[in-house]
């Protein structure tokens, strides 16, 4: 069973987001009423995730990322967003929350936000020695436009970075979410051709189209190509769809914190994140993220 701790100072949303979970099955659901109560149960058994509110009396969501990132850096933390707390949001991506979810979006999105985190939140100690060995790696994979290639590659692209110094376990989570959106935005935004202003009015639709659009033309004939250049300190993953494309210019800025309580662009904001540099093309249909250790970047042992 997956450990989760559930730390809200309203009992209300605290007890809405552990039954959302328990819906799935395969969740142990504890509860926290404050920040310091928080950190006595981890101090006493270690999750395998948190997911807490920002807005909290004494010990906020702010202050309890940046402690279990320094105590307990291989547990990640989800941060449940209300209209207001952009602010501090933004700032617990940077020092380091591993995604977040609206709390208007919680029946749609929690659920989702929680797996795609645990996907990525692997150990990963036993290919370590190995990948210390590395020096450097250079290569090119072609995936069809299906989810479940995206882990097992992401979860190598994270031993390879850790081996190779350019990020840190805690580092590693983000890393990977970062990998995580840009591969279902080459899917779902390029390849299939979806809005998200579909997904915000509507999420069955959204699902049910994409699994529609995975079995015709010519949508199931597209892939995604992913380019990786791995050295010591610095890794470049250049991610290309054979969709039509978009004007990068058009999104809403994923810099500005106001722009987390929207759909629209979420993707990105995790990707500016998480990674040091991220670049589209002038067509829309490929992104160059950087991610680097030491002073230049927010990775390192």
């Amino acid at each position: 069973m997956t450990r989760v701790l559930v730390v809200d100072d309203c009992a209300v949303d605290r007890t809405l987001a552990g039954e959302l979970l328990k819906k799935d099955g395969g969740f142990t659901i504890d509860y926290a009423r404050s920040g310091e109560d928080a950190l006595q149960q981890i101090g006493r058994f270690v999750p395998d995730l948190v997911l807490t509110d920002l807005q909290m009396p004494h010990i906020d969501g702010l202050q309890l990322v940046s402690t279990v990132r320094e105590k307990y850096p291989r547990v990640p933390v989800i941060l449940m967003t209300s209209q207001g707390s952009e602010e501090i949001a933004f700032q617990a991506l940077q020092l380091g929350a591993a995604s977040y979810v609206p709390k208007r979006f919680l029946h749609d999105n929690l659920r989702d936000t929680v797996h795609k985190v645990l996907r990525v939140s692997i150990d990963e100690s036993y290919h370590q020695k190995a990948m210390e060995c590395l020096a450097r790696s250079e290569r090119v994979f072609l995936l069809p436009n299906d989810p479940a290639f995206f882990t097992p590659l992401i979860a190598h692209f994270q031993e390879e970075c850790v081996g190779l110094g350019i990020c840190n376990h805690a580092d590693r989570v983000r890393l990977g979410v970062g990998l995580g959106e840009a591969l279902a935005n080459a899917m779902f935004h390029g390849n299939l051709e979806l809005s998200s202003s579909l997904r915000e009015v509507d999420a069955d639709a959204y699902h049910h189209l994409a699994e529609a659009r995975c079995r015709e033309s010519p949508y199931q004939d597209r892939r995604i190509e992913i380019e990786v250049r791995l050295a010591r300190g610095t890794a470049v993953f250049v991610i290309r769809d054979e969709g039509l494309g978009f004007d990068p210019t058009a999104l809403p800025d994923p810099t500005d914190p106001a722009n987390l309580e929207k759909v629209t662009g979420r993707g990105i904001l995790l990707m500016q994140a998480f990674m040091d540099q991220v670049d589209f093309n002038a067509r829309g249909n490929e992104v160059t993220m950087v991610k680097r250790s030491g002073p230049n970047g927010r990775g390192g042992k």
